[in-house]
C-alpha cells in the first residue's frame, strides 16, 4: 500500500491545457454547426410569418376591395386606418390576433409597401437588417415566396 502512494501523482497542467484545448475545439465545431441551423430556423420563421400577414391581407381585401397604403402600413392589420382611404368593412377584432405587428425574427421592423391599394410587398430585411444583400444576408420578400 505504501508503494501504490509513492506512485499516485496529480494531474499536471499540460495535461490540463490539452484536455481544454480539445474541449474547446469540439464547442467550436459544435456552435458553428448549431448556428448554421438557428439562422435557417429564423428565415423559415420569417416566411412563415410573411405569409400570415398575406393571409391577414387577403381578408382585409375581401372586406374592402383594397389592401392598407404604405402610409396605412400592417398597423392596419391591427386597428382601423384613420388615414389615406378608410375601409367601410373594418371587423371589430381586426386582421391579426396581435396588439403590436410582430417584429422579424432579427427584431427589426417589417417593411410594407402598397401604392396603390391593387398589389403590396412585404419584406424583412434578413440578419443583416440593412436593404438589399445576398447569400445568408439576403431580404425575405413576399414577392419571393
Amino acid at each position: 500500500m505504501k508503494q501504490f502512494l509513492n506512485n499516485a501523482r496529480g494531474i499536471t497542467l499540460i495535461e490540463i491545457i490539452v484536455t481544454m484545448t480539445i474541449i474547446a475545439i469540439f464547442a467550436t465545431i459544435a456552435f458553428t454547426q448549431i448556428g448554421g441551423y438557428v439562422g435557417k430556423a429564423k428565415i423559415n420563421a420569417t416566411k412563415t410569418q410573411i405569409k400570415s400577414f398575406e393571409q391577414a391581407m387577403e381578408l382585409y381585401k375581401t372586406d374592402n376591395d383594397f389592401y392598407p397604403t404604405t402610409e396605412q402600413g400592417l398597423q392596419a392589420l391591427i386597428q382601423p386606418p384613420t388615414v389615406g382611404h378608410i375601409p367601410e368593412n373594418y371587423p371589430s377584432e381586426g386582421y391579426l390576433k396581435k396588439k403590436d405587428v410582430p417584429k422579424d425574427p432579427w427584431g427589426t421592423p417589417y417593411v410594407y409597401i402598397c401604392e396603390d391599394g391593387e398589389k403590396y410587398t412585404i419584406i424583412s430585411y434578413g440578419p443583416d437588417k440593412k436593404e438589399g444583400g445576398t447569400g445568408k444576408g439576403a431580404d425575405i420578400s413576399s414577392d419571393d415566396l
